[in-house]
This record gives C-alpha cells, structure tokens and sequence, in this order.
C-alpha cells in the first residue's frame, strides 16, 4: 500500500507563508511547495490535529497559475438540473482570485447581481509535473495529491449568461482545503457536504463519468498544465442554495474538512 503524506500552506506568527509536510500536530517547514521539490529545512511548527493551533492559519494549500473545473461529471448531478451527460469532460476556468482559504467567509453578491448561489461539493486534484499532450498513463503520473474544493456557483448567472465567467468566477467562489494528500486512490473516495450540519450531498468519486486521468489527457491536449495548477473534477448530486449565516462542510476522508461561512454582501 502506497503511504500518504499530507501536505498544507499556513501563514505563521511572523506573517511568513510557508509550505508542510503535515505529520501529527506538528508541520515540518518546507523550502518550497512539495511539487517544486521542496524538502524539510528542520523548521518544525505546532499545527494541532486540525490545525487550530493559535500560532498559525491554515491558507489555500495551492497557488495554482489556474484552476480548471469539470462540468456535469456526475450522472445524477446533470440530471437535476436537467441537462445532457457530455460525451467528452466539459471544462471551465475559474480565475484564481477565486480562492478562499480553509475557515474564510463566502461572500454573496448583491442580490440584484445574483439571487441563487449554490454549493458544489468536489474533489481537487493538485498537478505536479509539468505535463502536455499527455497520454493516459502520463496523466495519472501528473497527480501530485488531491485536496477539496467547493465549487460556489451562482446559478442564476449560470443559465442567464450561458457562458460562467460571473456565475463560477467571483472572488471568495473557490474555497480550497484544509490539506492536500499524496498517495490516495483518487476513483474511491467518499464525498460528504453539510450546511448548518444537515447533509446535502453525498456520493463517491467511483461515480465520475470520466476519470481523473481521462480529464487530465484532454485538458492537456490543448492547454499545459504546471506544477501546483488544480483542478475540480465534479460534484456529485445534491447541490443547493446558500444564504447568509449558513456554515459549510465539505468531507473526504483523509483529506479532512473544508469548512467555510457565508456572510452577506457588504
């Protein structure tokens, strides 16, 4: 069996930002992100099982130069919104001002921007080679670890605009976290969201219409994929409205819990 290693970015007392390899209650200081061949320094921090310690906060374990997301990978997610299986990955970019760190606070739009935004439970595959026109095996060589995203979406926009710049793209839309992990079977994980602790989705990566790998070769066909880039790979049925006050969980076993509030515009 393949052992794992479990990966975060904090940023510490000294307002330094820095790469871990997550071991215990304790984050071994990285030289650079783990794709980039970053090795311990010797640095040694206290991160607490979940990362509450109070010396450090947990950030968006990537800084990906983009972030590339799969429409309609589910069955039973086209399905209730009533739209066609694709015959090939449908993909979309959100931009990566987008990301939001583990804990932070989805903002909502004015309402008379958006009306409906909604909750995309999904896994996030983290790229870690440098990687184009890429056959199958090629591809699933390129996966560095996986982490989780939330995929927030407004839907309104999403059907008015009919391409999804707004709807998918808006700044806090793209939490990520709380850790990525080295060594998972990506195709047999179990995906779990909550909101205010009621379960709204819950499905397993075994359901992907296409593969991670199957993403990656057609992605790379025609754009080059880097080092730290993410992709979100689909959610599984059960998506829904979130509004202000609502708390958000997102779980896959080992990775952890993605956790993040919703809060009214301002």
């Amino acid at each position: 069996m393949t052992s794992l290693h479990r990966y975060a970015r904090v940023s510490i007392e000294s307002g330094r930002k820095v790469y871990v390899e997550w071991v215990g209650d304790e984050g071994l200081v990285l030289s650079a992100a783990p794709w980039l061949s970053g090795v311990a320094t010797g640095e040694r921090i206290a991160m607490g099982a979940h990362g509450e310690a109070e010396s450090i906060r947990l950030l968006a374990p990537v800084e990906p130069s983009k972030i590339l997301c799969v429409g309609r990978n589910y069955r039973a997610h086209a399905k209730e919104l009533g739209n066609e299986v694709p015959v090939e990955p449908m993909i979309f970019y959100k931009p990566p001002s987008s990301l939001l760190d583990p804990g932070g606070n989805i903002e909502l739009p004015d309402p008379s921007i958006s009306a409906r935004i909604e909750h995309e439970a999904e896994l996030g595959v983290v790229i870690g080679k440098r990687v184009r026109r890429a056959s199958l095996e090629e591809a699933a060589l390129a996966i560095f670890g996986l982490t989780i995203v939330c995929d927030v979406t407004a839907r309104d926009l999403q059907k008015k605009d009919g391409q999804w710049w707004r709807a998918k793209g808006m700044d806090t839309f793209c939490p990520v976290g709380p850790s990525i992990v080295a060594g998972l079977d990506p195709q047999a994980l179990a995906i779990r969201c909550r909101v205010n602790g009621e379960v709204r989705q819950s499905g397993s990566t075994a359901d992907m219409i296409f593969s991670i790998a199957e993403v990656i070769r057609h992605v790379s066909r025609v754009v080059t994929l880097e080092p730290g880039d993410l992709i979100a790979t689909g959610t599984p049925d059960g998506v829904g409205p979130l509004v202000a006050s609502d708390t958000i969980e997102i779980e896959i076993d080992p990775i952890g819990v993605l956790r993040a509030a919703v809060v009214a515009s301002e």
